[in-house]
């Protein structure tokens, strides 16, 4: 796959879970959007196992698992905020953390070689 076309791909899937995120924790039900958003999650992922292998090719191997480490620990507390809410229980710490998991995935991509650099 065309690296452009991979970044594009993975930026889409991760713009989209998060919609879906937000819409989750929104609405009342979110069975439903519950299932697509795990759906994306795995697209998110391969996208982004895709992407690490290329940025290997910049010799930054560390800071790119730094960010996929990162990347996943948002799907992690995405998916944690839902099912808490699911069971009823107080949900608000896993959001927060989604939250700083975020930023800093979002910060590294767009710091890091393979990302825009509007942040230099």
């Amino acid at each position: 796959m065309d690296f452009l076309a991979s970044t594009h791909l993975h930026i889409t899937t991760w713009v989209i879970a998060i919609i879906l995120f937000l819409v989750a924790l929104a609405i009342k039900n979110p069975k439903v959007v519950h299932m697509i958003l795990r759906l994306f999650y795995i697209l998110i992922i391969i996208t982004g196992i895709a992407l690490f292998m290329k940025g290997m090719d910049y010799g930054q191997g560390m800071l790119y698992g730094l960010k996929f480490i990162a990347g996943i620990l948002v799907i992690g507390m995405m998916e944690m905020s839902l099912v808490k809410k699911k069971k009823g229980k107080p949900f608000t710490t896993f959001v927060v953390l989604f939250f700083i998991f975020l930023f800093i995935t979002l910060f590294l991509g767009f710091k890091l070689p393979m990302g825009i650099n509007f942040l230099a």
